[in-house]
C-alpha cells in the first residue's frame, strides 16, 4: 500500500512587525540623539588610555589652540542667560535681546568681553569667518578667569547643581599657555578639572 504524503506548504513569516519595530527605533534614536556642536576652532586632543568621561551637562571648557589662545565654553542652558547677565554688569556692557538669544546658542567663543557684543550680533555663518583673538589671561587683564567664577556662581543659584571644568588643549598647545591656565585656576583653589584627551588602546600586559 503507498505512503500517504501529506500536502506540505511554504511557511509565510509576517514582516510588519519587524518592520514597524525598525520605524520605532529610527525614530527614538531622530528624537533622543544630541549632536556635538561645532567648536569655535579645532583642537587636536593628545590621546591617552584614560577612559573616564565627562558629564553630559554643567561642564565649564576652557579650549587652548596650537596659536596659544584661549577659548571658553559652557553647557549649561538654564545657567547661561544669568551668567551673562553677571558679565555684563562686571564689565559695564550691555547686551541686546538678539545677542542674547545668541548667546545662549553659542557653543564657546574666544574674544574679550567687550568684543563679545559684535561677535554675538552676526549670524553663524559670518561668526565663523571671524578670527577670534582668545580670551585675555594676562594678570592685568584676566577674562577668562571670571567668566569661570561667574559661570560656577550662575550655574550654582539657577540650578543649584556644581560645574565641572575641562581643559581641552591642543597637542601642539603651547606648554606654558596650559601651565599658566591651571595656575589660574589653582590661584582661585580650583584644583579639580579634567584634561580632556583621545582614547587610545591600553597596552596589552602579557602573563
Amino acid at each position: 500500500m503507498p505512503k500517504v504524503k501529506p500536502h506540505r506548504t511554504n511557511p509565510s513569516l509576517d514582516m510588519t512587525p519587524m518592520v514597524d519595530l525598525a520605524f520605532l527605533l529610527v525614530t527614538f534614536f531622530m528624537l533622543t540623539t544630541k549632536f556635538a556642536a561645532e567648536e569655535v576652532v579645532v583642537v587636536d586632543t593628545p590621546s591617552s588610555t584614560s577612559d573616564i568621561k565627562l558629564p553630559e551637562s554643567n561642564i565649564i571648557r576652557l579650549l587652548i589652540d596650537k596659536d596659544k589662545r584661549v577659548f571658553f565654553g559652557f553647557e549649561s542652558d538654564k545657567a547661561k542667560p544669568l551668567l551673562l547677565e553677571k558679565m555684563a554688569a562686571k564689565y559695564g556692557v550691555t547686551f541686546d535681546a538678539k545677542q542674547q538669544k545668541n548667546f545662549a546658542n553659542l557653543n564657546s567663543f574666544g574674544v574679550p568681553v567687550q568684543q563679545l557684543g559684535a561677535l554675538l550680533s552676526l549670524n553663524t555663518e559670518q561668526r565663523k569667518k571671524v578670527n577670534q583673538p582668545g580670551i585675555p589671561i594676562d594678570s592685568l587683564n584676566n577674562q577668562i578667569i571670571d567668566w569661570v567664577m561667574e559661570a560656577r556662581k550662575a550655574n550654582q543659584e539657577a540650578i543649584a547643581k556644581p560645574t565641572f571644568i575641562a581643559i581641552k588643549g591642543d597637542n601642539n598647545a603651547d606648554v606654558a599657555t596650559v601651565k599658566k591656565v591651571i595656575q589660574i585656576l589653582q590661584d582661585k583653589n580650583i584644583n579639580r578639572f579634567n584634561l580632556i584627551t583621545d582614547l587610545e588602546n591600553k597596552p596589552v600586559v602579557s602573563r
